[in-house]
């Protein structure tokens, strides 16, 4: 019996059947302006609403009279940009809680959103994602606020019982048919109101007092579909409409109102 010799430089063959262990690659270390470069780029993933948007959105409102033009900018450009948009602020703000479904919710709120893309002014220096988020936010906090509001004036007629003596009588008064004459006056005084502000409408001078007009206008018009009347709710569909800021808005009232004390005293609008 032999001791076998060590030969230097020599590796001992591997016993039959034994695996042999692969070393793992070196790892690479990233220079800090490779891990910043690497960092933008994923930001940069991220940013579902960037500046080829907001550029895609004055392409859009340029392009009036192609409207292939602008279905291709819609389509490629924005639309991805909104529905993101509305999709983050509806999981953030769990506006779901009180809607029939997720996508109805999210389809209305981009179909607003298209409807208000004319109204954005990049020529103000307002950021795009800055002026939509904002819009998108609160048409969902208004129709949130509305879900709210009919569920909380929801009974059942089914258990009387149940019901408060205010909640019966709310329900005796509305059973009740109000008067021809009463519906008729009633009418003549909202069409009294809408010429008073297509009056005063002819009167204002600067484009922030015709926005802020129109916007008046157009709920007059559109009463019967809107179902939150208090001032908050009038004031944020208002700068909805109009575009307007709180602050242009604000301004832009006392010309209105001005206008209003002094055609309210004409006889032809003695309505009320």
């Amino acid at each position: 019996m032999f001791k076998r010799k060590k030969v230097p430089g020599v590796v001992a063959a591997p016993k039959k059947g034994a695996e042999i262990a692969t070393p793992p690659p070196a790892l690479v270390e990233l220079t800090p302006e490779e891990k910043e470069a690497a960092a933008k780029a994923s930001k940069a993933l991220r940013m579902y609403f960037h500046a080829g948007t907001q550029a895609a959105i004055v392409a859009f409102q340029a392009a009036k009279e192609d409207k292939k033009e602008r279905d291709r900018l819609y389509v490629k450009d924005i639309l991805p940009a909104f529905e993101k948009l509305v999709e983050n602020l509806i999981n953030i703000h769990k506006f779901t809680s009180l809607h029939d479904t997720y996508d109805d919710l999210k389809n209305d709120c981009v179909n607003f959103l298209f409807e208000t893309i004319g109204k954005f002014d990049a020529t103000r220096g307002t950021n795009a994602f800055s002026y939509f988020n904002v819009v998108a936010k609160n048409w969902l906090i208004i129709k949130t606020k509305q879900k709210s509001q009919r569920i909380k004036r929801s009974v059942s007629l089914d258990d009387p019982d149940s019901l408060s003596a205010n909640e019966q009588r709310i329900i005796e008064d509305h059973n009740v048919i109000p008067a021809q004459d009463e519906l008729l006056i009633n009418e003549s005084a909202l069409q009294g109101v809408v010429k008073l502000l297509y009056e005063i409408r002819d009167k204002v001078k600067s484009e922030n007092e015709l926005a802020c007009i129109n916007s008046i206008i157009t709920i007059f018009e559109n009463i019967d579909d809107i179902d939150l009347l208090n001032k908050s709710a009038i004031l944020l569909y208002m700068r909805e409409l109009s575009g307007l800021s709180p602050k242009q808005l604000t301004t832009t009232m006392q010309t209105v109102k001005k206008h209003y004390k002094r055609l309210k005293v004409d006889p032809k609008f003695k309505f009320f």
